[in-house]
């Protein structure tokens, strides 16, 4: 990429940075969601707040929203931020062996596409901006990962039918961005490829229903995919991202992922573990209204 292309990206990061910066840290490249239309890097700040507190930095990446842009431009903004954090790492204090791509709700779907995308071109020899030897493991988290089964879903929940085929470039595009279709044709060798997948959901997601992280899930290990699935018991699309870490105390979700990050370091799960208890950042009584106000 050439220097104004990596001064737009960068401006296109919000970075979230552990107080200590002793030694290097892991990085997770994270994606937000919003629907395909309103998604912003700021609405990583919960996350970013509490991975950062735990050592770890966090880069939520920004991309063009509809109609600004379709799923491949999304795509593309996705894979060319994923390619500067990974040539950039060690510049921000954090450690190329450890990077990890995180991706929620239309952000998942994303990052799963970009993640997929990208193991077809190696798999072909093409020449890319990064590779997946340098991704650690892949979280989706409240995703949906075949689009084509999701359409009358959408429509039904106010996103409708025109409007989001127009976002997915069309019917006959809907196969191609819908990564559990599209792992279904890829080879043993191209699968073999992909790093660790963690598939996150609640199981009250009215938004996308928990059944499409299993249902990927299950394709996934069929095609012998590394990857692991974990339903969080009435949590609806937002909880997980927004409402437990508002509430403060335990969170069972990030304590999943940091499981994943810090498997092989004893020291990091130990200071994680004795970090403070978040505190509670609004009352219980303005989550229950803002659930029944908000779409998802």
């Amino acid at each position: 990429m050439e220097n104004n292309q990596e001064i737009e990206i960068l401006c296109r990061l919000d970075l979230y940075m552990p107080r200590d910066n002793s030694k290097s840290s892991p990085v997770v490249a994270f994606v937000t969601g919003g629907a395909w239309i309103i998604g912003y890097k700021a609405w990583g700040a919960l996350l970013g707040r509490r991975l950062a507190e735990r050592g770890i930095i966090v880069a939520c990446i920004d991309y063009r929203n509809f109609p600004q842009g379709t799923i491949s431009d999304m795509v593309t903004d996705a894979s060319e931020a994923i390619s500067f954090i990974c040539k950039n790492v060690v510049s921000f204090g954090g450690d190329p062996d450890k990077i990890y791509l995180m991706g929620q709700s239309a952000g998942a779907h994303i990052a799963a596409c970009a993640l997929l995308e990208q193991a077809v071109k190696e798999s072909k020899g093409e020449s890319t901006y990064w590779n997946l030897a340098q991704i650690k493991a892949y979280f989706g988290l409240s995703g949906g990962y075949n689009i084509q089964n999701l359409v009358d879903h959408f429509h039904e929940r106010g996103l409708y039918r025109s409007i989001f085929l127009s976002i997915m470039e069309g019917e006959e595009s809907l196969p191609r961005f819908s990564p559990e279709i599209v792992a279904k044709k890829l080879s043993a060798e191209t699968i073999s490829l992909l790093p660790q997948i963690v598939l996150l959901h609640g199981t009250a997601d009215y938004s996308i229903p928990s059944s499409a992280s299993a249902t990927f899930a299950d394709v996934l290990k069929q095609a012998g995919g590394k990857v692991e699935l974990q339903l969080y018991e009435g949590k609806t699309h937002t909880d997980v991202f927004l409402q437990d870490p508002l509430r403060g105390g335990r969170d069972k979700m990030l304590e999943d992922v940091l499981s994943v990050i810090h498997v092989d370091d004893a020291s990091a799960r130990e200071k994680a573990a004795s970090a403070p208890t978040p505190e509670r950042l609004v009352y219980e009584w303005q989550i229950k209204l803002a659930r029944q106000i908000s779409p998802f």
